[in-house]
């Protein structure tokens, strides 16, 4: 990657949490379009833009007080459908795994050190962001792209197909393509979807403790102002699944077409 794009990376990720230091990972690499770059925390947060080139860049900045910074391992872990990488903490056994995908539970053992991720993806590279305690931000990426989290807001933007789940935390997201099921879900917290005016898709949206409010012509049933919708928009399609317990779902037309 040539410098002067290094230094525009930095430079915007500085803004976010400070210098480039001792306890600072870099990570710089190629991932073919259409394979995706995952990246999985537990304490911290992920924040993801688009590259500024053809490469994936991702730097880790870690903080904490109570333990050591350098006891916390950043790992690469390159397998058939891409590069997963990981804020690894030490566990009673060791030290802990890094495996792509979501059937491995990982935690830190009440370690107070924190691992913010920067990524920048390129066009075509799929986005996957996992974490614990922190919020997900991935902005203007252009492939399909999923968030997940426990305690933190969601804010997800692509021009592909999204998903997006927490349980303590709000959701916004923005969505250009319908080519699958999707899901966004959250216990305590609102969830407002943008999706393309000409979008097609079989909606079901719960709500317990809240409104829903939809630009689309869907029947909203329950007590006022609304508590569930069932029904298709456009032609249906993939199922959409829109969930809450504590707050509002907004379902908003975009001024952009299904991509």
């Amino acid at each position: 990657m040539p410098f002067s794009k290094i230094l525009v990376l930095l430079a915007s990720s500085m803004a976010l949490f400070g210098a480039v230091g001792n306890d600072t990972f870099h990570w710089s690499g190629k991932v073919p379009p259409g394979q995706l770059i995952e990246v999985r925390g537990i304490n911290g947060s992920i924040h993801a833009a688009p590259a500024l080139g053809n490469d994936v860049d991702v730097i880790a900045y870690k903080n904490g007080e109570l333990y050591d910074t350098s006891d916390i391992e950043v790992r690469v872990v390159e397998h058939e459908g891409g590069v997963t990488i990981c804020a690894v903490y030490p566990t009673a056994n060791g030290a802990g795994d890094c495996q792509p995908g979501a059937g491995t539970r990982r935690n830190a053992l009440n370690n107070d050190v924190s691992v913010d991720f920067v990524v920048r993806v390129p066009k075509g590279v799929r986005f996957v962001a996992r974490t614990v305690n922190g919020l997900v931000e991935a902005k203007s990426l252009e492939a399909d792209a999923e968030a997940y989290t426990v305690n933190g807001d969601v804010t997800l933007c692509t021009a592909g197909a999204g998903q997006g789940e927490t349980v303590n935390g709000s959701i916004f997201a923005s969505v250009g393509k319908f080519t699958s099921p999707l899901k966004f879900s959250t216990v305590n917290g609102g969830i407002t979807l943008e999706m393309p005016r000409d979008a097609a898709a079989k909606v079901h949206a719960d709500t317990v403790n809240g409104a829903i409010q939809t630009d689309f012509r869907l029947p909203v049933r329950g007590q006022f102002p609304g508590k569930h919708v069932d029904g298709d928009i456009g032609h249906g399609g993939p199922d959409l699944r829109i969930a809450t317990v504590n707050g509002a779902i907004h379902l908003r037309r975009s001024s952009r077409r299904n991509l």
